[in-house]
């Protein structure tokens, strides 16, 4: 056994288990942390020999003030970036099936924002004023300066087309049907 061995062996036999209950204490019982830190903690001690004589002060008070600040730039780093999520949970979210309609309904989303992109300028823009900004017959007719026949009129046939062009893209139903998904 080497010297260097040695003095984390004896390290570890002498303050390992109040280190380890420490740290338990300051990570809330997160045992697989604690045992990180503590391991951080008596490699720092393993590079850094000369603060382990007793004339530089207490060994342990050294450890657990290391152990401490390990702790606390733990906590910083956690803070600081995204939770994790485990791959468990990453399952049970793949598995979801309301994950799955949410995809499918953006995915269906992209497909109506380029079929309408298709659509002649005066039939996508009666669509947007009475689809997406939810305006009345009328309200649409006025912000569009049409009459509201032609707001009418163009709706019918601006949904039909869209209804088609959907279909192409093999997304909904024929608009003969009734529906234009």
């Amino acid at each position: 056994m080497t010297d260097d061995e040695e003095l984390i062996r004896d390290l570890y036999e002498l303050h390992g288990g109040p280190l380890l209950g420490f740290v338990l204490r300051l990570v809330n019982g997160d045992r697989p942390w604690a045992e990180d830190v503590v391991q951080e903690t008596l490699l720092r001690a393993w590079r850094h020999p000369d603060v382990l004589t007793e004339q530089r002060g207490s060994v342990r008070a050294w450890l657990f003030t290391v152990a401490r600040n390990l702790v606390v730039d733990g906590v910083r780093a956690r803070s600081a970036r995204p939770q994790q999520v485990s791959d468990a949970a990453l399952g049970e979210l793949a598995a979801d099936e309301s994950v799955e309609d949410e995809v499918e309904r953006a995915a269906l989303g992209w497909e109506v924002s380029d079929a309408l992109a298709d659509l002649p300028a005066h039939h996508r823009d009666v669509l947007v004023q009475t689809y997406y900004l939810g305006r009345s017959v009328h309200e649409a007719a006025a912000a569009l300066k049409v009459p509201e026949g032609t707001v009418k009129s163009r709706s019918y046939y601006a949904l039909r087309q869209l209804g088609l062009l959907l279909q192409e893209r093999g997304v909904g139903s024929n608009p003969s049907e009734g529906d234009v998904s």
